[in-house]
């Protein structure tokens, strides 16, 4: 029996995750990868399935079933895709998001002027990938002065901020990575106007979030239509090589 998920927290992660299985840590091949996404799309949790990554160097190999359904590493517009993915600006009939670093903002305010959204990295295979909670906190704080909306990728394979192996090696590293649902609900809270969301970024107690009809976090809270507000014109999705791991994690908090 599916348990009733809470109003707040549907919204909160609703067509989130962007699937990356073809990257690492996960690093699987193409066929399986588009396998994998297909039997996501047609599970009880298609709900939290947003699009499938992929590099345009392998566009090629990917069937048409799949156009529309793309989000594209690319420097240039892709007819087949839904997004593109870039390290730079590009001119584009669809969403683009530019991977920009904590801190750079004139990179920012070229990207806004572009008609282009951001994008950052919260983490990797190493622990030196991962930025620092102020670092994160700095740059959504940046997207939020500049109403720039933005999509996180990296390191978001878990809802809470903890320590983790950084890959499924078992002698991975191990280091403490950044929670999706602790970027996900500060970047809702700066969208709304909160500047202190830098305790939210470094929670580690699952007991500190609850969600109902509103997100709360501690004596804190957004309503549902503020939290819709922050996903559709702020945080638009999360990049992540698995979609079982945020899944499986949110169902053992009991959230799911």
């Amino acid at each position: 029996m599916i348990k009733t998920v809470a109003p707040a927290l549907k919204a909160l992660v609703e067509n989130l995750i962007d699937y990356a299985g073809l990257f690492p840590p996960a690093s699987v091949p193409l066929e399986e990868a588009l396998a994998n996404y297909k039997n996501y799309e047609g599970g009880e949790r298609s709900w939290m399935l947003n699009w499938f990554v992929v590099p345009g160097g392998d566009l090629e190999q990917v069937p048409g079933q799949y156009d529309r359904k793309l989000s594209v590493l690319g420097a240039s517009d892709c007819d087949r895709a839904a997004t593109i993915e870039s390290k730079a600006v590009v001119e584009a009939q669809r969403p683009v998001y530019c991977e920009v670093a904590p801190g750079d903002k004139e990179s920012l305010d070229k990207v806004k002027s572009n008609g282009n959204y951001a994008k950052i990295r919260c983490g990797g295979v190493v622990p030196e990938a991962i930025p620092s909670v102020e670092a994160v906190r700095d740059f959504i704080l940046d997207c939020a002065d500049r109403k720039l909306a933005f999509k996180a990728t990296a390191g978001l394979h878990h809802p809470l901020r903890a320590e983790q192996a950084l890959t499924y090696a078992e002698d991975a590293p191990r280091a403490v990575m950044h929670g999706f649902i602790n970027v996900l609900l500060a970047a809702a809270f700066a969208w709304h106007g909160d500047r202190d969301i830098l305790p939210i970024l470094k929670e580690e107690d699952a007991g500190a979030f609850r969600f109902d009809d509103r997100a709360h976090y501690k004596d804190r809270s957004l309503s549902l239509e503020q939290i819709k507000a922050a996903r559709k014109e702020f945080l638009h999705s999360i990049g992540s090589c698995s979609f079982k791991e945020p899944v499986e994690d949110l169902e053992t908090l009991g959230l799911l």
